[in-house]
């Protein structure tokens, strides 16, 4: 062959690889332009005929919506394509055949054309009926950034899917959308339904929170007298050390109270004798503000930086820097006073997490439970294993998984979201030392064995890259998969066997003493030495083994072919052997196996404490099953569904029992029942501060009378067994829908205030538990209802009036509660759930807004809608029309 001919050869090959490249690119450059209608037309389709249990519906229960893609440009041809998008729910059935839609893996789905598709017309609309498994109630189960693939081309969003604002491709909710059942009793919540909910609410005057401090102290005697701290502190910080010091200085300045010599004097000691009964304990202070100064004496370092966030309490929002003189005496309530953050399945900034350590710390929370990994993302650099984050904390459109995680949950297809993203080693150490120096405790979870699929592919890459290198020993080292499993098991969010880490291997064990023993060193290195390590351990199972599955038809159920459905690890020969050997019962066993090995190390690295969401470790007889001194339990099942009774088996245990129901303080639920509202909301349909406000920790069955179950209803609580008392409380923000940073912060705040009140102070209304004792709302009466809200309104009021204000000043994005409003005789009435808040109207449909003032209530004519102000004036909630009565 001549040489011209050979170059013409490759000339045209190369020309035909550029010309098939760049029409891929025309193609999804094209589909990027079609706009996406999703729009739920039925969430009880059951009810309407459809074969839910037919189709492997849980429970047989399932929707239907439509997608519509309207294609306002030129005529798209072909069929080489694929539109990717996120859905948490899976679609089970697709009324178009001109469309396929295939599940990819976790939310990950893929809209394809089949034979019979003939293009997008220009100027028209196509639209595709689908039949989705439960349903869905808010509209924040409809994921963002939906993209456009062809062949080699890169990846595109669908231009009106690339919003946190859904409403550009989400049809709102209208008329029942939002029951889940025919016989869902929850009230939606409109401006009407709030007004009557918050006339309930007697807000209290200024004068009578003259002296209140958040969270309530044990004791407080307040004096006539006041201080005025116009001209500045004096404080003598000696009793802290100089990150604690410091700490304290940045909160008085950013509440505008200036440190000068000549001020008003505030001195703090260390004196532990002085303190006896339920005040000797880590935490507890004494507080004197008297016209000559004031004194915090702590029972620890704690103590006095607690002592003087108590003094910062009590300044006023309007300004002013007058306080009241008063002596307190304190003490926690529980040991443990944590938040967890979910920061696996969307990762949040080092800036967002150090604004909440500012929070806690002002509300005397302690613990920071940091939840660093999950199916989704691996968030923190582990030295040697640079793929944790190289791969495991990225997520991009490679379906080869070489180089990222598929997109999740919204991300798309790109990495410049956060989807992606991860602390390095110097990130950790300093949000540690952050955290120290406000008497908070990090607890890092690393979540395992299940909800491990990030580490798990980045261990897969790691494990291929060495191999190809040749170096099969060093590959195999930290792989956490058995090669020879061919388990099929589905995980809860709908992953396959790699989102199981394999305990019955060494190298699983390998890795996991490698990534306890890194994080040991960087908490030495912060100051702060590791003394209690996060398991995880939660949901090793199967989703299709539950009782919502059957193998044949049965009412109720969705019908799934349970003979090729494995428990986890079922197949694996490591784990075989395992049961064989007579070292575990079950492969069901597997998951508190592994924790008790995995407590072996923790204890070997010196940590005296190991935690786990219970149901991780079921299957160990008791607490003293661990290798560790103790053993912590989050405890996360709801009251409604037995959780007021199986706590006390976990804490006759001997578990350290921190109570985590998701009907109370899940902070990732909505605020109140209404689609517009964001979050999750399988264990209840809303989580307020008046909720969270009344949870009784320490008499679990008590909430019965208090509060209902998801669907609204009342439920009947009682244990006749022992209750030896939760450890703690902690609140919890998962953050499958929590894509930014600000809307991390809408869902924590400022909810978190009421969950530090129930954390550190037990209030009068709270009854002493008693085994037998039943409780049921509308049937018992048990509960002193009018102390309770008596309490609230006092709680709430401070929250409206002073706590937000300060919130303003810190650059929080809290939510802001929406109004109540009527309109009566062409009179607008307005309420608000936290008293203080502003209320603001329109007249011509939100162009021009007008404080409301209840004293001077407006004569209206025509359409009304109404909003609130933060105190700043920067930000408003959502706006909403007021119907007539």
């Amino acid at each position: 062959m001549n040489a011209f001919k050979l170059t013409a050869m490759v000339a045209a090959g190369l020309f035909g690889c550029i010309g098939s490249s760049m029409a891929d690119q025309n193609l999804v450059d094209q589909l990027s332009q079609l706009q996406v209608n999703y729009r739920v037309q039925d969430n009880r389709a059951a009810d309407s005929g459809v074969k839910c249990g037919e189709l492997g519906a849980d429970f047989a229960s399932c929707y239907t919506a439509t997608i519509t893609l309207t294609n306002g440009g030129q005529e798209i041809k072909g069929r080489d394509w694929a539109i990717y998008f996120h859905s948490i729910r899976r679609i089970l059935q697709v009324d178009n055949d001109r469309f396929t839609i295939t599940p990819v893996t976790g939310d990950l789905h893929k809209l394809e054309p089949t034979d019979k598709f003939n293009g997008f017309a220009a100027s028209q609309s196509v639209t595709i009926p689908v039949v989705g498994e439960y349903w869905q109630l808010f509209e924040t189960d409809l994921m963002p950034r939906w993209y456009a693939t062809s062949g080699d081309a890169q990846p595109k969003v669908l231009a009106n899917t690339d919003s946190e604002n859904l409403h550009q491709f989400v049809t709102p909710f209208r008329g029942d959308q939002w029951k889940r059942t025919a016989s869902d009793n929850n009230i939606l919540m409109s401006p009407a339904t709030r007004f009557a909910k918050n006339k309930a609410l007697e807000p209290l005057t200024a004068a009578a929170l003259r002296g209140q401090i958040v969270p309530t102290p044990l004791e407080v005697k307040i004096h006539p007298k006041d201080v005025d701290l116009s001209n500045g502190v004096a404080l003598d910080l000696s009793a802290l050390v100089k990150p604690s010091a410091q700490a304290v200085l940045q909160r008085f300045a950013a509440l505008g109270i200036a440190s000068d010599p000549a001020g008003y004097p505030i001195a703090t000691q260390i004196n532990k004798p002085a303190f006896s009964g339920k005040l000797a304990k880590s935490g507890a202070y004494t507080l004197s503000l008297g016209q000559q100064g004031a004194t915090v004496t702590g029972y620890d370092q704690a103590g006095v930086f607690y002592g003087l966030q108590s003094i910062l309490s009590l300044i006023p929002a309007d300004g002013s820097k007058t306080i009241a003189q008063l002596e307190a005496k304190d003490a926690p309530r529980f040991d443990y006073r944590g938040m967890m953050l979910d920061v696996g399945r969307h990762f949040h900034s080092k800036q967002a997490i150090m604004r909440m350590l500012d929070q806690m710390s002002a509300y005397k929370l302690n613990k920071f439970h940091f939840h660093l990994s999950d199916d989704e993302g691996w968030r923190i650099e582990i030295p040697g294993l640079p793929e944790l984050t190289d791969v495991g904390g990225k997520r991009c459109h490679d379906l080869t998984e070489t180089t990222c995680l598929l997109p999740q949950l919204g991300s798309g297809p790109d990495s410049n979201n956060n989807g992606s993203g991860y602390f390095t080693r110097a990130d950790y150490i300093e949000i540690v030392r952050y955290a120290q120096a406000r008497q908070i405790e990090v607890i890092p979870e690393i979540d395992m064995p299940a909800h491990a699929r990030a580490a798990i592919i980045a261990m897969e890459a790691r494990y291929r890259k060495l191999t190809a290198a040749g170096q099969p020993q060093q590959a195999s080292e930290f792989r956490l998969l058995d090669p020879a499993d061919t388990s099929n098991t589905t995980s809860v969010q709908y992953y396959d066997r790699h989102s199981y880490l394999n305990p019955c291997l060494d190298s699983s064990r390998r890795f996991a003493d490698k990534v306890i023993g890194e994080m040991a060193r960087m908490h030495q290195e912060a100051g702060q030495p590791l003394t209690t390590w996060h398991f995880g351990g939660d949901e090793a199972k199967n989703i299709y083994l539950g009782g919502g599955y059957s193998g044949k038809p049965e009412a109720g159920k969705g019908r799934v072919d349970l003979s090729n459905q494995d428990k986890p690890w079922a197949k694996s020969p490591a784990c075989q052997k395992l049961v064989s050997d007579g070292k575990i019962e079950d492969v069901e066993h597997l998951a508190s196996h592994f924790a008790v090995e995995v407590s072996k190390l923790v204890h070997a690295h010196g940590i005296e404490k190991m935690q786990a969401w219970e149901d991780g470790l079921k299957n160990a007889k008791d607490a003293n099953a661990f290798a560790t001194k103790r053993v912590g339990v989050n405890f996360w099942e709801t009251l409604y569904w037995g959780g007021f009774d199986t706590a006390n088996d976990w804490a006759n245990k001997g578990y350290e029992v921190t109570l985590s129901n998701p009907d109370y303080v899940y902070f990732d639920f909505p605020a109140e029942v209404n689609p517009q509202e964001r979050g999750y909301y399988w264990g209840t349909r809303y989580t307020d501060e008046a909720k969270i406000f009344s949870f009784a920790p320490d008499n679990l069955p008590q909430n019965a009378e208090t509060s209902r179950d998801r669907d609204g209803n009342s439920f009947v609580a009682k244990s006749d067994k022992a209750w030896p008392g939760a450890y703690g409380i902690s609140g919890q923000l998962w953050s499958e829908t929590v894509r930014t940073d600000d809307d991390m912060e809408y869902r924590i705040y400022p909810r978190i205030i009421p969950l530090a009140e129930r954390a550190w102070h037990r209030a009068d209304w709270e009854l002493e538990y008693k085994a037998g004792r039943e409780f049921s709302a509308g049937k018992t009466h048990f509960v002193n209802e009018k102390r309770l809200q008596h309490d609230w309104a006092r709680f709430a009021t401070l929250l409206g009036q002073r706590e937000l204000p300060k919130m303003d000043k810190a650059d929080i994005q809290y939510r802001l509660p929406l109004p109540g409003a009527r309109v009566v005789d062409a009179i607008l009435q307005a309420n608000i759930s936290l008293p203080g808040v502003a209320i603001q109207y329109s007249v011509d449909g939100g162009q021009q807004w007008l404080a409301y003032d209840d004293r001077h209530r407006p004569r209206l004519t025509g359409e009304v809608w109404v909003r609130s102000a933060s105190a700043d004036g920067k930000r408003f909630s959502r706006a909403e029309k007021v119907e007539p009565q």
